[in-house]
């Protein structure tokens, strides 16, 4: 069963973060919150943790669009290939905030995504989930954690959340209600940033 965690946004407490980062380093899977709908991640690192969440999400691991969760920008060159001021300045601009960005993979992947030419990025807004990766000391991979619920697609209330998901992962935390609409996704491997999906944040920024 999956413990349910409470941790405040504002002040996120240090000792229930190395909590769950102790969990994410033995492998266990995390429900978070973002600055958009919930998420479920693990440590980058362990492919173990990888594998359970392609098989949750009925996916093969090496072709999953897992987007990876970054403190800030200055992770990206772990796993970006060198990218040109233009589009720096979009990233500088527009993060942290609900946008993941399709950019290029670099020689650094874990192996599992060696063959992948792109990676998604993401820099919430949000101190609870950047408190977890700058204590993890890498990226979390992640998903979104969508309902099947026709009207309602995404899961806000993480008590609800922890009721489906309770035997699936370790631990849920709670960080008050999140949002029911996800990150909007820009692909900026293409000569003009090119919108695949409209979500949170705004496209009139580019």
């Amino acid at each position: 069963m999956a413990e349910l965690i409470r941790i405040y946004e504002e002040n996120p407490s240090p000792k229930l973060i190395n909590k769950v980062v102790e969990s994410l380093k033995k492998g266990g899977l995390v429900i978070y919150p973002t600055d958009t709908v919930y998420g479920m991640g693990c440590d980058i690192t362990n492919t173990s943790a990888l594998e359970k969440i392609a098989q949750i999400k009925g996916v093969k691991l090496e072709k999953a669009n897992f987007s990876f969760i970054c403190e800030d920008l200055s992770n990206l060159s772990d796993y970006v290939k060198q990218i040109d001021t233009a589009t720096f300045k979009i990233l500088k601009r527009t993060l942290p905030g609900p946008y993941t960005y399709i950019l290029p993979g670099n020689n650094n992947l874990p192996n599992v995504f060696k063959k992948k030419e792109t990676v998604g990025i993401r820099v919430p807004d949000n101190n609870i989930c950047r408190a977890l990766v700058s204590a993890l000391g890498n990226p979390i991979v992640s998903t979104s954690i969508r309902d099947d619920d026709e009207v309602l697609e995404y899961t806000t209330d993480p008590e609800l959340i922890k009721e489906k998901w309770d035997n699936l992962v370790d631990i849920v935390i709670d960080g008050g209600y999140g949002d029911n609409i996800p990150s909007t996704v820009i692909d900026l491997t293409t000569p003009e940033p090119e919108v695949i999906r409209e979500g949170k944040g705004s496209i009139e920024i580019m």
